[in-house]
C-alpha cells in the first residue's frame, strides 16, 4: 500500500536537521526536533479525545506557534485539518463546523468568544489552545497542551493514503454558502515540494515572514509547507501591520516575504516615513488577487528585491503558475505553470466542455495536474460544474501568450459590461495607480439604467500628494489615459478598503457600499 502524509514535512526535518531553526513567535524560538515533538505529544492527546483518521478535525487561530503545532498533530493523528477563517461570525463559524462534519473544535483563546457559542450551536466538542491564564473557555473540554501533558507522544505520524483528504479549505462564497474543497495529502505535499525546490528555489538558511494567514491556503502551503519542505526558519507575525513587519524583518534577518498587494502597498507606505536601512529582501513572492505593475516596480526599488508574483486559488493547493527563475520574470504576468502543472486558456462561453484557445487569445483561466482538488465536500453537483473534462475552471478570465507567460485580466464574475463593452477592472486600475495621487485604487462595476453598468473607482489618495484631486479632476485624467468605454464615470474616495481574510479587496461589498 503506498502511503504519503502531509506531517511528513514536519517529521522529515526533524529527522533531517533537528536542530536547525523552524520557529520564532515573539520570544519563542523551536528547532524542529522540538516542534515536532511538542506536535506528536498534541497528536496522542487528539487520539485519546476520539481522533480517529479521516476525522475532521476545525482548527482556529491565528499566526501563533499553536496553529502550526496543532496543524501537524492533527495531521499526525491521521485526521483533517478544517482551518477556520478568524473574520467569521460564530454563526459563519458554526455553518463551517457542521458543512465540514468536524468532530472536534480546536480554538485558541484569542478567538474562544467567538468558538464556544459557534461549537455550542454546531454541537461540536470545542479544546482551547494557548496560555494557560487566558484558555479557559465556557463548556470546553479543557486545553490541549494540559491533555498533551499528560500524555506520551505518538511514536510516527499515522500513515494515509496519497489521495485521502488532508485539509478543508472553505471557499470565500462570494456566491451563495461557502464551499469546502478537499485537497488530499498528494495535493499538498507535491504543491510545497514544486513551491520549495522548482518555482521559488527556497534555501535550507532562509528566514520567511509568515505574515499571511496561516488559515488561508497561500500562508499555509507557500509561507508555511513550503518553507518547511526546504528546512528553512519561519518567522511568524500574529498580525500584520507594515511597520512592525520591516522591524521584525531587520530584527530577524529575514530575507523573503510573501504577501497580497494590499501588503506590499503598505509596506511602501511604510517604507517612505522609515529613516534606517530596510530589509533586503532576495525572494517575495505575491498572489492572491493582480499585483499592479507600477506597485511591484517601486517595491522592487526600495526593497532592493525580485517580486514575483503568481496565481491559485484554494482548489488548486494553491499554486498554479508564478514567474519562475528558470523562464525569466515579466511584469504584469503570473508566470508560467508550475512543474507538472498545465495552465491553459478556455473558450469561456462554453460551460459544458473545455475548448483550448490558441496563444494571445482571451478566456477562462483552466488548471490540469497533481494540485486540482478532489473536490467540494458533499456537493457533486458544484464539483461536477467545476471540473470539466479533466481541468478545473478556475472562473477568471487570462490569456496566454506565445512565450507561455500567462495574464490573469479579471474574475469574469467583476468583468463590467458597460452598453455592450467589456471593461476589465484590472486595466482601469493599473492606469490609476500610475496618477501620483493614487496611492490605491479599486475598480467595480454599478447598475445603470443608460448602459447596463458603469464603470466605478473607489481610491484612496496619497495624504503626502497636495493639493488632492477632486472626483472631476480624476475623471478628466482618466479620460486622457482610457479608452471612452473604460474611464471612470464615477470617482468615490475611502481611507481603507473592506478586506477579506486574506487580504483581499471585498469588491462585492463595494459594490454594496455604493450601489
Amino acid at each position: 500500500m503506498t502511503t504519503l502524509s502531509l506531517a511528513s514535512v514536519l517529521a522529515e526535518n526533524a529527522r533531517r536537521r533537528p536542530d536547525r531553526l523552524a520557529l520564532v513567535e515573539g520570544e519563542t524560538r523551536l528547532s524542529f526536533a522540538e516542534l515536532w515533538r511538542q506536535a506528536l505529544g498534541q497528536a496522542a492527546a487528539l487520539v485519546e479525545l476520539g481522533v480517529r483518521p479521516g476525522d475532521r478535525v476545525a482548527l482556529m487561530a491565528p499566526n501563533v506557534t499553536e496553529f502550526p503545532r496543532a496543524y501537524y498533530a492533527i495531521l499526525a493523528a491521521g485526521g483533517v485539518v478544517v482551518p477556520v477563517h478568524l473574520l467569521l461570525t460564530g454563526e459563519e463559524v458554526a455553518y463551517v463546523l457542521r458543512d465540514s462534519g468536524a468532530t472536534l473544535l480546536l480554538a485558541h483563546a484569542a478567538n474562544a468568544p467567538v468558538a464556544v457559542g459557534a461549537a455550542a450551536d454546531a454541537g461540536v466538542p470545542l479544546v482551547t489552545l494557548g496560555p494557560a491564564a487566558e484558555a479557559e473557555a465556557p463548556g470546553a473540554l479543557g486545553r490541549l497542551e494540559d491533555f498533551a501533558a499528560l500524555k506520551q507522544p505518538l511514536p510516527h505520524f499515522v500513515s494515509r493514503s496519497p489521495e485521502d483528504p488532508a485539509v478543508v479549505f472553505y471557499t470565500s462564497g462570494t456566491t451563495g454558502q461557502p464551499k469546502g474543497a478537499v485537497l488530499s495529502h498528494l495535493n499538498l505535499v507535491m504543491n510545497a515540494t514544486v513551491n520549495a525546490f522548482d518555482a521559488n528555489r527556497v534555501e535550507a538558511d532562509d528566514v520567511v515572514l509568515g505574515s499571511l494567514p496561516l488559515f488561508h491556503t497561500f500562508g499555509q502551503t507557500v509561507s508555511m509547507n513550503s518553507t518547511w519542505r526546504a528546512g528553512a526558519a519561519l518567522v511568524l507575525l500574529p498580525r500584520f501591520h507594515a511597520g512592525q513587519a520591516i522591524e521584525l524583518m531587520l530584527r530577524e534577518g529575514v530575507n523573503t516575504f510573501h504577501g497580497v498587494p494590499t501588503m506590499y502597498i503598505a509596506l511602501l507606505e511604510a517604507a517612505k516615513g522609515t529613516d534606517g536601512p530596510l530589509p533586503r529582501l532576495r525572494l517575495c513572492i505575491s498572489g492572491g488577487a493582480s499585483l499592479p505593475v507600477p506597485v511591484l516596480e517601486r517595491f522592487n526599488e526600495a526593497f532592493d528585491a525580485n517580486v514575483f508574483e503568481g496565481y491559485g486559488l484554494s482548489e488548486t493547493s494553491p499554486t498554479a503558475s508564478v514567474n519562475q527563475p528558470d523562464f525569466g520574470t515579466r511584469a504584469g504576468t503570473v508566470g508560467h505553470p508550475v512543474w507538472g502543472v498545465d495552465v491553459e486558456i478556455a473558450r469561456a462561453e462554453l460551460e459544458e466542455s473545455v475548448e483550448l484557445l490558441p496563444a494571445g487569445e482571451l478566456g477562462e483561466v483552466v488548471v490540469r495536474g497533481h494540485n486540482v482538488f478532489q473536490g467540494y465536500l458533499n456537493r457533486p453537483e458544484a464539483t461536477e460544474q467545476a471540473l470539466v473534462d479533466g481541468w478545473f475552471r478556475t472562473g477568471d478570465l487570462g490569456v496566454k501568450d506565445a512565450d507561455g507567460f500567462v495574464s490573469i485580466v479579471d474574475r469574469k464574475k467583476d468583468v463590467v459590461i458597460r452598453g455592450g463593452f467589456n471593461v476589465y477592472p484590472r486595466e482601469v486600475e493599473e492606469t490609476l495607480l500610475r496618477h501620483p495621487a493614487v496611492a490605491e485604487a479599486a475598480v467595480i462595476g454599478l447598475p445603470d439604467e443608460t448602459h447596463g453598468e458603469e464603470v466605478c473607482a473607489v481610491l484612496v489618495l496619497d495624504p503626502a500628494y497636495s493639493p488632492a484631486p477632486s472626483a472631476q479632476d480624476i475623471v478628466d485624467w482618466s479620460k486622457e489615459h482610457l479608452a471612452k468605454h473604460k474611464y471612470p464615470r464615477r470617482v468615490e474616495f475611502t481611507d481603507s478598503y473592506p478586506l477579506g481574510p486574506s487580504h483581499k479587496v471585498l469588491k462585492r461589498e463595494l459594490r454594496a457600499r455604493y450601489g
